[in-house]
């Protein structure tokens, strides 16, 4: 029994969390209802067996539990009995209400708050990942991380700030944030920051799911941009690892277990974008992926047409990692010496050095044109700072070969 509560904690503790957020109006108070009805359920489930409806009874229970918790404070508070009549008397069920999740973004993302809490706040509150794991993706200390999220959710209590979705006037100038959160969502689940496998599928699929119901609320050029790049990501997952776990580079992959579905969806939403003229960085990015979606095989790929891409990218949103990636591509077009040229450039300044990938490949060209002592010393630059387990075991096999 105790397994299929961790299934069911798995599938649906963020769910019950962004609705428990909804009814009681506090983050801490909703983690402490979330962790009382799973224990209510270690309880009661294995006798009771599970219900049909566990989302609704996990709610269900936390509220109880929580509206319990805030009447034994009522005797020292009177206004705690008010918000506890305020909690008892909710109407609406479990199973009419709509997507909660999106509604926490929004709230998460609110303008008030810095756009470092906003993602902070979003990843930990939405998704429920680890400080830790934030922190890594921010290459922020997990102290400082943990003082940024408890001062958001402070904000967010203290300003009143509502708990919904914004109505229209409002929604185009939140959306950037939003995206933004979504995006990074999906990155830590198409390849993971740090751990023992090189993805974590139940974060992409979050992702995607959230960039759809944005889509459906709201059909802007760049929310659509971004749904069809994750969808072109996510139609490579299958090829990206090998059975035993291990990573497969883009220009090695089997084409063939790639999803032509997710392909077809991705390329007809980045078309849409485009077509409008008001297209953004997500966009283009989705371009670029379109571009190797549609080469047949890797030897086949449009690197004159990436790297132009990649020059209207840099344009709308100029980054060290973006210019890392055109510099890749610009070797896969006028070759290696021509993209390390850059690389070394852009490390030279300053910008990337705590980043693995950006030695990675100045291994990699280096490699290519023979210069191997310069190649080891990147691939060893690069194992001391890739936490991810896949990746570490890569480029242990690549200084192996040299």
């Amino acid at each position: 029994m105790n397994e299929k509560v961790e299934a069911v904690y798995r599938a649906e503790s963020r769910r019950v969390f962004a609705t428990l957020v909804r009814l009681l109006g506090d983050f801490d108070l909703a983690e402490e209802a979330l962790h009382e009805a799973f224990r209510a359920a270690l309880e009661q489930w294995p006798s009771d067996g599970v219900p049909e409806n566990p989302r609704a009874w996990l709610v269900s229970a936390g509220r109880f539990k929580a509206i319990d918790a805030i009447r034994r404070r009522a005797r020292f508070d009177p206004l705690e009995e008010e918000h506890a009549e305020t909690i008892s008397i909710e109407e609406q069920e479990v199973n009419e209400i709509e997507d909660d999740r999106l509604r926490l973004i929004f709230t998460c993302c609110h303008p008030a708050l810095s756009p470092d809490a906003q993602v902070a706040l979003t990843l930990r509150e939405v998704c429920g990942l680890k400080t830790e794991e934030i922190a890594h993706a921010f290459l922020t200390p997990a102290p400082t991380l943990a003082q940024r999220i408890v001062r958001a959710k402070t904000k967010i209590r203290d300003a009143r700030i509502p708990y919904e979705v914004p109505g229209p006037a409002e929604l185009g100038e939140r959306l950037d944030a939003v995206l933004r959160v979504i995006y990074l969502v999906f990155n830590e689940g198409y390849s993971a920051s740090s751990g023992e496998t090189a993805t974590r599928p139940d974060l992409s699929a979050e992702a995607v799911r959230l960039a759809r119901l944005l889509v459906e609320l709201l059909p802007e050029p760049e929310a659509l941009g971004l749904l069809g790049l994750m969808l072109l990501h996510e139609s490579r997952r299958a090829a990206r690892t090998s059975p035993s776990g291990d990573l497969v580079l883009l220009d090695e992959q089997e084409r063939r277990k790639w999803d032509r579905k997710l392909i077809a969806e991705g390329v007809a939403l980045v078309e849409r974008a485009l077509s409008s003229r008001r297209f953004g960085p997500y966009s283009v990015q989705a371009a670029i992926s379109a571009v190797h979606a549609e080469a047949a095989e890797a030897s086949a790929t449009d690197w004159a047409q990436i790297v132009a891409l990649y020059d209207v990218l840099e344009r709308l949103d100029p980054s060290p990692v973006i210019a890392l990636n055109r510099a890749v591509a610009l070797a896969m077009r006028d070759g290696p010496a021509a993209g390390l040229s850059v690389i070394e450039e852009i490390l030279r300044k300053g910008d990337l050095q705590e980043y693995h990938l950006a030695h990675a490949a100045r291994a990699d060209l280096c490699r290519r044109l023979g210069r191997e002592a310069d190649a080891r010393a990147s691939y060893e630059r690069a194992l001391a700072l890739a936490r991810q387990e896949p990746e570490r075991r890569f480029l242990r096999r690549r200084l192996a070969e040299l």
